[in-house]
């Protein structure tokens, strides 16, 4: 459960670059302070060698110039003697070997008896200390010539490769050591001991192990704390998403931080929070309604059927009896079916034909289907249609275009008049339907297209209309992409535009 918590793999994740980060960084601390601390010695070291070195050259005689070793003369020669002529030339004669006698090995000239130190090397090796600088002398040979008093006893002769005469360096236990071998190939070495040098760097790897994790214990409290921050808006949202999906439909979320990415989602949280609560409330608004429009034919049908079983009538009386229920069964149809057809609407299942037309070919058609019952009320219809294309379902305008046709024949005045319009302006294409009725009262206006809803003069139940009629067109309207809107004075009349967009509009 905790790898799946949002903070936790926050707070690991936090962890694993803070250890890499500060692993990087000490270790690259460790490395150039243990550098930085060899690299001090060795010059240290490298200068007494090369001071120990101009000692050395100072005390080897001069090397023989090349060539076999000089002959031993004759006894009784004698070298100031003028050469008789005739005795030619060359070295003087030899012994004959059985008359030399045995002959040693002569001792190397070359090697020397004795290094002396100079004032400079001295000073430099003043100190008799173990743990202080000394150093030792080899010659070509691989013979000890010298060495300090202080100079540890394993100490031993360093390897060379052919012709390095470059300083060097080594280690050796807790010594660090320097050596050069001249060109004659005597060797001259210089180290000290380095375990102080050595304590001191682990301390400094032990401090920054404790820095490394105090930084580290610190990065992840402040880290814990930043991400409980950062996620406490997260926390509040869904105890109100909790709180609304109980039931408690008028719950909001406390937006603290407002500028924040979760200010603005706690926005569009609560903004879609408001249009749910308005949409159940129109959902009940609209199942109330439905059942009350519904629950008055149903009983009328009860009504009569109940009156005539009462007792036996004629054949007229249960006719009229009929007549009675089948004109409440169609006002019970018409009333479903308006029902479902605005529960298609708003899931969007309701299935348009559009391609281009002229509203003004629609709106005739409407205007033909209602002219009967404009008749019959002695109502005038005026046409002033202009051609205007639309891309929409002739079908579904038409049916828009009858029911303002039939709200403005219903609420119209005896004898009264309807103006119907067509045209394109502004980019859209507009159809236009006037009355000369009783008008709206503009405290009706925001709801002249609610579902069921009846003003006090716009809408009565004895005008025989469902209250759908308007919804129905406005969502038609809007599922075109368009537009419908109403102006209206209380007793002169009312007018509604339906604009669509045209063919060119983008």
């Amino acid at each position: 459960m905790l790898v799946k918590s949002i903070r936790w793999r926050m707070q690991l994740w936090q962890a694993f670059l803070l250890v890499c980060i500060l692993t990087g960084f000490g270790a690259t601390a460790y490395k150039l302070h243990r550098s930085q601390r060899f690299g001090q010695i060795d010059e240290d070291l490298g200068r007494r060698v090369a001071t120990l070195s101009e000692d050395v050259r100072s005390s080897f005689p001069l090397r023989p110039p090349p060539g076999p070793p000089p002959l031993e003369p004759e006894p009784g020669f004698d070298p100031g003697r003028r050469m008789e002529f005739g005795q030619g030339f060359g070295p003087p004669p030899r012994r004959p070997p059985e008359e030399r006698g045995p002959r040693r090995p002569p001792e190397n000239p070359f090697e020397p008896r004795d290094v002396q130190l100079s004032a400079e090397s001295s000073s430099l090796f003043s100190s008799v200390e173990p743990d202080d600088f000394y150093y030792a002398i080899w010659s070509r040979s691989g013979v000890l010539l010298t060495r300090s008093t202080n100079a540890p006893p394993d100490l031993t002769l360093p390897d060379r490769a052919d012709g390095d005469v470059r300083i060097r360096t080594r280690t050796r236990g807790v010594c660090r050591e320097a050596y050069h071998f001249t060109e004659l190939g005597e060797c001259v070495l210089s180290g000290r001991s380095i375990r102080a040098d050595l304590d001191a760097i682990q301390r400094l790897a032990g401090l920054l192990v404790l820095a490394g994790g105090a930084v580290l214990m610190l990065g992840l409290w402040g880290g814990w704390l930043l991400a409980g921050r950062a996620l406490r808006p997260v926390e509040v949202i869904g105890a109100a998403a909790s709180r609304i999906s109980a039931g408690n439909l008028a719950e909001r979320i406390d937006i603290a931080e407002t500028d924040s990415e979760l200010g603005r989602l706690a926005r569009v949280l609560n903004s879609t929070f408001a249009r749910l609560e308005a949409s159940f409330a129109t959902q009940q608004q609209f199942v109330a309604d439905a059942s009350h429009e519904l629950r008055t034919p149903i009983a009328v049908l009860i009504a009569e059927a109940q009156a005539t079983l009462v007792r036996p009538r004629e054949a007229g009386e249960y006719r009229a009896t009929l007549d009675t229920c089948l004109e409440t069964a169609q006002r019970m149809r018409r009333l479903t079916e308006q029902l479902l057809q605005l529960a298609r609407l708003d899931t969007g299942q309701e299935v348009f034909e559009c391609h281009l037309c002229d509203l003004a070919e629609t709106a005739r058609t409407a205007v033909e289907r209602v002219r009967p019952l404009a008749s019959e009320r002695g109502i005038a219809i005026e046409c002033n249609l202009t051609r205007a294309e639309a891309n929409a379902d002739p079908e579904r305008i038409g049916q828009v275009v009858v029911n303002l046709l039939s709200n403005a024949i219903r609420f119209n005045r005896q004898h009264g008049v309807i103006r119907v319009r067509s045209g394109a302006e502004n980019g859209a294409a507009f159809l236009s339907v006037a009355d000369t009725g009783i008008g709206i009262a503009e405290a009706d206006f925001e709801h002249i297209f609610d579902r069921f809803y009846r003003g006090d003069s716009a809408r009565t139940h004895a005008s025989g209309g469902t209250g759908l009629g308007l919804a129905i067109s406005r969502a038609i309207v809007a599922a075109h992409g368009g537009s419908i809107a109403v102006s209206s004075r209380a007793g002169e009349g009312s007018e509604f535009v339906v604009q669509l967009p045209t063919t060119n509009s983008p």
